[in-house]
């Protein structure tokens, strides 16, 4: 279980395919400080750590995971942002995001607000009903909260904070980013569901 709240970028440093799956080595601030066997969410995907060469660690990704994350496009070089597992202590400052992310979607556009910035993303539609005004949502790991929610799209206001400090600052317009929807959502959604049934 993670919070959303990012606690380093990382970046990728080597990327090997074996069979199906692909297998990242990855620098970051915070290596020294992991544990093989732990899981880390990398762009809001929850991933375990399998071997650590400070200050690299690795990480594999299967076939599943590849087709509904991007991470089958990260190359080396790309920035990835990292959020350690939450702690029974820690304080929920973001909201429950479980590192299983749902589908991805795309940069509409990105606003420079002199201050701050307001990003639009598109999303498959049949996720509509998982997304209201005002409600959380989970971007590459980001716990935001979504405003102007349409039908198939949505935006977020980035503080100078979280631009800063999070792989945001790397988006361009037509990337794909990870999505995660909030998990009280889904229960209620499915809920629904079996009571029509």
């Amino acid at each position: 279980m993670f919070t959303g709240i990012i606690e380093a970028v990382g970046q990728v440093q080597e990327i090997t395919g074996h069979g199906t799956n692909k297998t990242f080595w990855i620098s970051a601030p915070l290596t020294s400080e992991l544990k093989v066997d732990q899981s880390i969410a990398h762009n809001g995907v929850c991933l375990t750590i399998e071997e650590i060469k400070a200050p690299l660690y690795r990480v594999t990704a299967v076939k599943e995971t590849l087709d509904k994350t991007n991470l089958g496009s990260w190359l080396v070089g790309s920035y990835i942002n990292l959020e350690r597992s939450l702690l029974p202590s820690s304080r929920l400052d973001g909201h429950f995001v479980q590192g299983h992310v749902d589908t991805t979607g795309l940069c509409k556009s990105i606003k420079d607000c002199n201050g701050s910035y307001e990003i639009e993303f598109e999303f498959p539609e049949e996720h509509a009903p998982l997304i209201i005004e005002k409600g959380s949502i989970c971007i590459n790991g980001i716990s935001l909260t979504a405003f102007g929610v349409q039908r198939t799209t949505f935006k977020v206001a980035i503080i100078p904070f979280t631009w800063e400090h999070t792989n945001l600052q790397y988006l361009k317009e037509g990337d794909k980013v990870n999505l995660e929807f909030d998990m009280v959502g889904k229960y209620i959604i499915r809920k629904q569901a079996l009571n029509i049934m």
